[in-house]
């Protein structure tokens, strides 16, 4: 039993001491960005869309000073197509309160006494012992109660905007959209990702949509560095809130 106690407790400091060397190698350094190419967004921005089958154009339009395209004035911008970028805007602000309580009681007595049943019960009373009588043979009382409250509150605020790009489009039309915005200042990087199914109707004329509007919405906001290494537990010690069971 000892044997294998030290073998695990081996095994738990070499995963430790690897885990560990990826974070050495960035001490004194600041966090590095993670590169723009090779993503799903630069992938769907090198992809060529299917071409749009349009009706033929009149000669009223050909003479038009004004052109309906997209790279007109006045031409539908809102993003449609793979290789499209839409701003996404998350705007948080929301607050949750709850409260509950409950209470119950309950109070039962039960008193039951045999005084005369052909005499029967004087004859038994005279063997019993003093101060013993089935006049009242059994009697019992209970009493219960029981209380609860609970509650919840919660607040949260956030507020940002990041531009996504649409990296699928599925067959009822609904746009894949992927995001990702990474800003570094002194030694601390903070890391934003947007993604999930958007409909082209709910992309405004500004080409922005709200994130109340992206179905499956996965919005992550965080960081790295040494403000969030600083943050974080040591290794030894989550691994000893996993292991220890008190």
């Amino acid at each position: 039993m000892t044997r294998v106690m030290v073998c695990s407790a081996h095994i738990i400091l070499m995963l430790t001491a690897l885990s560990a060397c990826g974070r050495l190698e960035n001490v004194g350094r600041v966090p590095e960005i993670s590169p723009v190419t090779n993503t799903n967004e630069h992938y769907a921005m090198m992809r060529v869309p299917l071409p749009k089958t349009s009706a033929p154009k009149l000669v009223s339009d050909s003479a038009s000073l004004w052109d309906s395209g997209r790279n007109s004035l006045l031409g539908n911008q809102r993003a449609e197509q793979i290789g499209d970028i839409v701003t996404v805007v998350v705007e948080i602000d929301e607050r949750a309160e709850i409260s509950n309580s409950t209470s119950r009681g309950r109070t039962g007595s039960e008193t039951l006494g045999i005084p005369s049943l052909f005499g029967i019960p004087q004859k038994i009373n005279d063997s019993l012992p003093d101060g013993a009588s089935l006049d009242s043979a059994v009697s019992t009382n209970s009493s219960s109660s029981s209380s609860g409250d609970g509650s919840v509150r919660r607040k949260e605020k956030f507020s940002i905007r990041v531009a996504a790009t649409v990296v699928d489009v599925l067959q009822n039309g609904v746009l894949s959209i992927q995001g990702s915005q990474e800003v570094r200042v002194n030694f601390e990087l903070r890391e934003l990702l947007v993604s999930g199914y958007v409909r082209p109707a709910d992309i405004n004329r500004k080409n922005e949509v709200s994130y109340d509007r992206i179905a499956a919405a996965r919005i992550s906001y965080g960081g790295r560095g040494q403000i969030t290494d600083v943050q974080q537990p040591r290794y030894g010690q989550q691994v000893a809130d996993i292991l220890l069971p008190f």
